[in-house]
This record gives structure tokens, sequence and C-alpha cells, in this order.
């Protein structure tokens, strides 16, 4: 499961775990996050799902895919536990993120080396790093030995990539991390700054200020001894995939902590599989502990009107959940804001299911498609973050894959612009397979051929070659993860 000078899924596991006590994060909700978001970045590898289980006493095959559509959320945004110990101002953020770096790195060893599993991993590793304040890193590790003939050029491929971490200066030692104070909380006004740079957004930027504006005044008449009208701070996102709502959700989180208004300031994310059982009765004990973590900060909910319709319309499990979820919001409404998310139809849909949703969230915040202007933007905005550099002519043929690229309700926005820096970190180190010692120019920048299926002539098999599926794979549609989206901001 470790290729040579590379780090096994086993030891960066239990290296993250080291940093995980030091913060003070449980060893199971480390461990769970860890290997969920290695099951993400190996998901397309053949044979990961056995190396993955190897490492999970009593998981199987079904359990590897399951941790892998957890993870999915965090290929291009940081961790939960991550998030968490940034919002603390923790002094083992950068640790914690360098550990889930080298996490990343070590998937790239789960299974059969693949391209875009190389791809994967920078993406991830690199919003890891960004979230935690670190400098971006790129990752890659040598996959095992006794591979096939193809296999063995794969795993040239990931040498190369890996000399790119060899070639530019590491982040500080962790020991040294760990003796830094707590940082201050950031203010107001910095975390509305940080929502400012986001790429498009402009109508969300104007509602999330004018939601600011209105809660800094209620609170400052209600200490004034004012009376003040009861306003409401759930909210509803409404969007296609990729928009941003997960990073406009983790910023809101982090203001409303600094307007006082929550304790933590922490964001969890879930879906319905996180909040509904397998049996009846059981669901409103599961739907309760989770909002009892979120109590403190925002709990998201992605795709909540799968709750109260599907194909066969509404289910007593779902509506367990909604019914538990309404009486948690009133029994925890001073110290928990909830955020739903979805489609714009449906959830319109999901909020007249019940007339207490309909009294908690009164506030609709539209998720407008990126251009293809703020498309290219995101782009490029990944690759610096994962140390890559996008030359015109690769920028000039992502336009031209946009411009053929059909946009309805499954394109991706943000997601698909992840999904090809992605696939093109992938054919980029294939591109450098032959090239014993590439200098820091050809690790960093990513060609138009990159971001093609087209062979070059290099590429081209022989007449007694048949091509491998390995070496080019199509440029991505919407991948069917869940959020992060921009940054994906992800």
């Amino acid at each position: 499961m470790s290729g040579a000078g590379g780090t096994s899924l086993q030891d960066a596991l239990s290296d993250l775990l080291v940093v995980a006590a030091r913060a003070g994060v449980p060893e199971g909700v480390a461990r769970a996050e860890a290997l969920s978001l290695a099951a993400a970045l190996a998901e397309s590898a053949p044979g990961a799902p056995a190396d993955w289980a190897s490492v999970t006493p009593g998981a199987g095959t079904q359990d590897f895919f399951d941790a892998a559509v957890r993870g999915r959320r965090w290929r291009g945004a940081p961790t939960a536990v991550l998030t968490d110990l940034v919002a603390q101002g923790s002094p083992e953020k950068i640790s914690y993120a360098e550990a889930l770096a080298e996490l990343a790195s070590a998937a790239c060893s789960l299974g059969e080396p693949t391209m875009r599993v190389i791809g994967n991993a920078s993406v991830a590793a690199a919003a890891q790093l960004q979230a935690a304040g670190a400098r971006p890193l790129q990752v890659a590790r040598s996959p095992q030995p006794q591979l096939n003939a193809q296999a063995q050029q794969n795993a040239q491929a990931q040498q190369n990539a890996q000399a790119q971490v060899n070639a530019q200066p590491q982040v500080k030692p962790a020991v040294e991390v760990a003796a830094e104070p707590a940082q201050p909380e950031r203010t107001v006004e910095e975390l509305l700054a940080e929502l400012d740079e986001l790429t498009g957004l402009a109508k969300v930027k104007r509602e999330v200020h004018r939601q600011v504006a209105v809660l800094r005044v209620e609170k400052l008449r209600t200490e004034a001894g004012l009376k003040s009208p009861t306003i409401t701070r759930h909210l509803v996102f409404v969007g296609n995939p990729g928009t941003g709502k997960t990073t406009v959700a983790r910023l809101v989180s982090g203001i409303y902590k600094a307007l006082g208004l929550l304790s933590k300031g922490r964001l969890v994310e879930v879906d319905r599989s996180e909040l509904v059982a397998g049996y009846l009765g059981q669901t409103a004990t599961k739907t309760a502990e989770v909002v009892a973590s979120a109590t403190g900060g925002v709990l998201f909910i992605d795709e909540a009107y799968s709750l109260t319709a599907g194909d066969l319309g509404a289910d007593q499990y779902g509506r367990e959940a909604v019914d538990t979820l309404v009486k948690e919001m009133e029994d925890r409404r001073d110290d928990l804001v909830v955020i739903v998310a979805g489609y714009p139809e449906p959830m319109e849909d999901f909020i007249a299911a019940n007339p207490g949703l309909a009294s908690r969230f009164r506030t609709t915040i539209a998720f407008d498609d990126y251009s293809d202007e703020e498309l290219t933007d995101i782009l490029t905005g990944l690759a610096e973050a994962a140390d890559y550099e996008l030359t015109p002519n690769a920028l000039d043929q992502f336009k031209v894959i946009l411009a053929s690229t059909r946009r309805d309700r499954s394109f991706g926005n943000g997601r698909f612009a992840r999904n090809v820096l992605e696939a093109a970190i992938g054919r980029h180190a294939w591109r450098l397979r032959d090239v014993t010692a590439p200098s820091t120019e050809q690790l960093r920048q990513i060609l138009a051929e990159d971001l093609t299926d087209e062979p070059t002539e290099a590429d081209k098999p022989s007449t007694e070659t048949e091509p491998t599926a390995a070496v080019g794979e199509p440029a991505p549609q919407a991948a069917p993860d869940g959020e992060p989206e921009q940054g994906e901001q992800a």
C-alpha cells in the first residue's frame, strides 16, 4: 500500500491521529474523517477498496464506497475537523492540515495508480493547507511495486509529480507550529472581506451584508434594552451545484460567531444519509445527535428537499427527521443556525412541506451560475493554490471546453472547474512520465494539451499496443460529489 519513499495510508493515519490528540479532537472523529477523505480521493483506482479496507478493521467494499460518498465534499475544501481548528485559532491547525495533505498523498498508493487520483490528491491537499494558512504543496506518491508495464509508466509519472514537493520549500515542521499561541479570532470585517473576494456571487454578497447589518442592529437594540422584533437567522440557499453555497455557509458561521450570535461558529455539513436511520424511531435520535453536534454553530443540510420528497413522494423516515429538526431548532434557537440548500424548485416544496419550516426559514439567497470568465478565474485560483500555472493556451483551451459544454441543471459550475484541473494534473504527470529530471517550470506549467483527451504524437500507441483507459480520461462533467463547491469556493 505504499511505494518506495512513500507513506502508507496506515502510517499517514497514525501520524494524523497524533496531531488530532494534541488538538483535542476525538480519535474516532478524526479517523472516520481521514478514511472518508482517502476513499474519496482513491475512489476511481482499481483495487483501492481492498487496500483501504486493510487499514479499516471489519470494513468491506461497500464501506469504502460509502466513505467515499461522505468524503467527496472535502476534495476541494477543508475537512470539518480542520474547519473547526481554524475557527478556534488552534495552534495545531497547520500541523493537522499537513497531516491531511500527507494522508492525501498516501491515498495515491491505494490500488493501482491512476493519474486522476494524483489530480484529486493534489487539489485536496492544497485545499487543506490553504485553509490553515500553510503554504500550498503538491502531493503524489510512488505506487506499489510489482506493477505491470502500464502501471510502471504511471509510477514514473507519479514520481515526477512528487519531485515538485522536493523542489519547493516546505512549510514549518509540526513541532514548531505546535508551540505557537492560538491566533486571535477573525472579525466581522475580515470575514466579510473574504466573502467579497470570492469570484462572482454579487447578489449573494449583497444579501449577506444586509443580513449582517440587520442582525447587528438587532443585537445592539437588545443590549440597549430596546424592543426588537424576533428575526430568524436560519437561511435557505438555492442554486445549482458548485455555485459556492458551502463556502458562503462556512463564512456565515464565522460571521455569526464574530457578531456574538453563536458560541462556536463551527460548520457541520450533512445530507439525508446522515440524518435518516435504517428504522423508524431511530431517525429522531440520529437527527437530534447531529443537531446537538452543530450547536454553537451552523448546521448545513445539502439537498434538504430529499427529506420530504423522492421518486415516490415523501417518506416517513424523512418526515421524522424534519419533525425532529424543527423541534431541535426551537429548543436550541439561541445558539444554532440551520442553512438548508438545494435546487430552487425542490427547495420551495421542501419549505412548504412543514409549517414549522415555513415559519423558521424566511430568508432565501439565490446563487447564480458562474459565467465563463468567472469559471476561468476559479480554475486559475485552484491551480495557483495547488502550485500550478495555466499557460495562456491552456486557458484558451478551457474556454473552448466551456463553450462546448452543455449548461443544464447537472452542470457543476465551480466543481466543473475543479474536476477539469484534477484531470489536467493527471495528464500533466503522464506527459512528464519520461522526463527524468523535469525543471520547476515543467512541474508547474499546465499546457493546453493537458486539458484535452486528444493524444499527442508521444502518447499515440504503436500498432502493436492497445491504448489504455488510464491515459486519457474524458473532460469531466459535473462529478457526483457533494459540496464543497467554488474552490471549489467550493
